[in-house]
């Protein structure tokens, strides 16, 4: 029996299992509804094995919605940077992090419903996080003026918002099992923000 629980220590580290328990329990229950206690069953580990790790349920929240930030920032990075004109990109990019919320639906979920009830430095901290991700999805737009391929009278700001505020809207109506593919849903979005962004005329 201790080997085998040896065993999955291994296959599943305490911090992989403390995440996952508490992104499942605070999409199902909500954040405030959801105990420590409720967390560190869940995950089969003792409180003491969970606050050597993170000090607080408010560092749990945090931190599940830093992985996904984290990720999909690096991806956006690396559709950037990568080839091809700004539209093919910024398509790219679109696709890409309606796929990336889809696939992590309830950790999205979990930290829009309740970003409010972090603590004043981790929502800072976040706050600088998404501007990070924001203005670098906002530059292949800039990008994409500059060179002429996109209409130069559109705020480009105003393009951010308007797209990540879609995005973040995915929660409270996309089901994976649904009539529609993430992919579907993110080239439409794609197609929807490349045609409000093309030159008239």
């Amino acid at each position: 029996m201790a080997r085998t629980a040896a065993r999955d220590e291994v296959a599943e580290p305490v911090t992989e299992r403390l995440i996952a328990a508490a992104t499942r329990l605070f999409a199902e229950h909500g954040y405030e509804s959801t105990s420590v206690q409720d967390v560190v069953s869940a995950a089969g580990v003792t409180k003491g094995a969970m606050y050597h790790y993170f000090d607080s349920k408010d560092a749990l929240l945090y931190e599940i919605y830093h992985r996904l930030l984290a990720m999909q920032a690096g991806q956006l990075e690396q559709i950037a940077a990568g080839p091809g004109a700004p539209g093919l990109r910024l398509r790219l990019a679109a696709v890409d992090v309606v796929e990336t919320t889809a696939a992590n639906l309830d950790e999205a979920i979990v930290f829009f419903r309740s970003q409010h009830l972090l603590a004043a430095d981790k929502q800072k901290l976040v706050r600088i996080e998404r501007r990070r991700y924001h203005e670098r999805f906002r530059d292949l737009v800039t990008e994409g003026q500059q060179s002429g391929e996109f209409r130069a009278e559109v705020d480009p700001d105003l393009v951010v918002s308007y797209f990540f505020g879609s995005v973040h809207h995915l929660g409270t109506w996309f089901h994976p099992d649904g009539p529609l593919t993430a992919t579907a849903v993110g080239e439409s979005y794609a197609d929807l923000l490349l045609s409000s962004l093309a030159p008239r005329g």
